[in-house]
Order: structure tokens, then sequence, then C-alpha cells
């Protein structure tokens, strides 16, 4: 199993201007954060960190700001974009960055078809010389991936894993047995849906990609480390703790709730891309409120 797509995964927001210009210092200061407290991996240009509103240029200065200051955690960058070209682009300028592995989402305006995906894919994946993980994110791109085109991927060389979102949590060891049988033993396989995501960890999932590790990654290692231990009640204790944090993220979009918990944390003063708003002074007293209380809840991540 390849290490790099494996364990915690932080996901930061990209500070930025108004006008899209990358606050370098406010990401540099994040992902030293998140270096510090040992992630396994970093991926920036994901959807919280709102790649699909930032220019090519930023893009690449973020790749570049995040890779100088990760130290030996290893980036991943997200490359979607509408036009295969540009897509091609984004992967190539993403690995002379230094970034250790791409993170590729099918961003259409108009519905993909099943082979139109997988010819993106191929075609991306023979043009780069890192690997690929699978963005399977049909809230944002509008595109589910099927168990049977995850499976055609995995064969694909350089595909190395999927970032999946979290099934209901009643069905999640069912649905991640059927997606491993359709896969190599080697091919990780990933959740997102920070508040279900335990649960597919102790199903098996190789690596939750949290969107909360980017401002907390101490007490999200905590759950990551319990589950890697098999000490399932802890995991769920752990990540019961977390629920207050959770239930923002469902009630009000964990991308704002985040901008908000990096305000409260002294860490940027910017706000998401225009159109998207900031929250009302009432939510974001609600957020401070929750991260004052995770501030408190800090445990040892357990050795795996």
């Amino acid at each position: 199993m390849n290490p790099l797509l494996q364990g915690l995964s932080a996901f930061p927001i990209t500070p930025a201007s108004p006008e899209g210009v990358v606050d370098t210092q406010a990401l540099g200061m994040l992902v030293t954060r998140l270096r510090e407290a040992d992630v396994d991996s970093i991926c920036v240009l994901g959807s919280t960190g709102t790649y699909a509103y930032l220019s090519r240029p930023e893009r690449r200065r973020a790749i570049q700001a995040a890779v100088s200051l990760a130290g030996p955690v290893p980036v991943m960058a997200g490359i979607g974009a509408l036009r295969t070209d540009d897509v091609l682009a984004l992967g190539r300028e993403a690995q002379e960055a230094g970034a250790a592995a791409v993170l590729l989402a099918p961003v259409s305006y108009t519905p993909l078809s099943d082979d139109e995906v997988f010819g993106l894919f191929e075609t991306v994946a023979a043009e780069l010389d890192i690997p690929i993980c699978i963005y399977n994110n049909p809230g944002t791109t509008h595109f589910t991936f099927s168990l049977d085109l995850i499976g055609r991927l995995s064969a694909l060389p350089g595909i190395i894993g999927v970032k999946n979102p979290v099934p209901d949590p009643a069905k999640v060891v069912q649905q991640h047995a059927a997606l491993k049988a359709r896969v190599p033993a080697d091919f990780s396989l990933g959740y997102s849906g920070d508040w279900n995501a335990s649960e597919a960890l102790l199903a098996g999932g190789q690596a939750w990609y949290s969107v909360a590790a980017g401002l907390f990654p101490r007490q999200c290692l905590a759950i990551v480390r319990a589950a890697q231990a098999g000490q399932a009640d802890l995991t769920r204790s752990l990540n019961e703790a977390m629920e207050p944090l959770w239930a923002l993220f469902r009630q009000l979009s964990s991308l704002r709730v985040m901008y908000a918990a990096a305000h409260c944390l002294d860490l940027t003063r910017c706000n998401p891309p225009l159109p998207i708003l900031p929250l009302s002074r009432q939510d974001r007293e609600r957020v401070r409120a929750v991260v004052e209380t995770l501030a408190d809840f800090n445990p040892c991540p357990i050795k795996a």
C-alpha cells in the first residue's frame, strides 16, 4: 500500500484577497500548524481550498507556498478544471511545484458520462509522473463515480486511490467491501464527510480526507490513530466530542464554518471568495463557542 494516501489528510482553506490573490503568509501559517501536528499528508486546493475560484498562477503560488513549509509531510494538490488542457497544465505545474500527488475531480458544466470521465483520467495519468487520487465529490461536481468506474480507473497506472464521500453509516461496511472487491489490494480507499468518517475508518478505510483537520489536526489525528489501533469505542467517543463542530458543518456548510473558525483562531482575516458570503454575526458567535470548546479538547494522538 502506497503510504501517501493513508491516515489523516488535512484540507486547509486557501486565504485570498477579494481579487483572488492568495495570502501565502496566512496559508503558510496553516500549513506550518499541520506540519507541527504531524498529519500524514496535506491537501491544498481541494473544495475547502476553493480551487475552482482561483486562477492558474494563484493555484501554483499556493502549491509552492505549501510545499516550501510542509517539510517531510507530503502535499497533494487539487487540479480540477473544466477543460482537459487546463487540467493537464495544472497537473504539470503542481508536479513542477513539488506536489507529491494530485487530486482530480471531473469538473464540468455539461454532465459527463462514465466514458468521458475515464478518458479524462486516462489522459492525465499518461501525462503526469506523480500519482493521482480520484476525487468523488458529487455534491460539487454533480458527477457520481460508480463502483465499476472506480474499478476501471484503479487499473490505470498512476491512479492509486479514491477520496469517496462516506455513505450512510449503516451501509458503510457493505459499500466499502463492495468497492474493495473491485480494486487492487494496494489501491487506497479513503473517505471524506467528517462527521461519519470515523465509521469509514473502522470499516477499513485507509485515509480520512478531513476538512476539520485543516484547523484542528490534533483532535482529528486522535480519531485516526484510535481507529488504526482498532479501538472502536475510543474512536467513537473522540468523534462524539467533535459533534458540536459536525453539527455546524451540517447546518452552515463546512467551508463557511472553517473561515469563521480561522478568524476565531486569528489565523487569517480573509473571507470566502464571492459570491460566497461569510457567516452572520450570530452564527460566527456560535462558531466561536465551539472553537473555544475544541481548544480544551486536545488529546494526544494515539500511536498506531
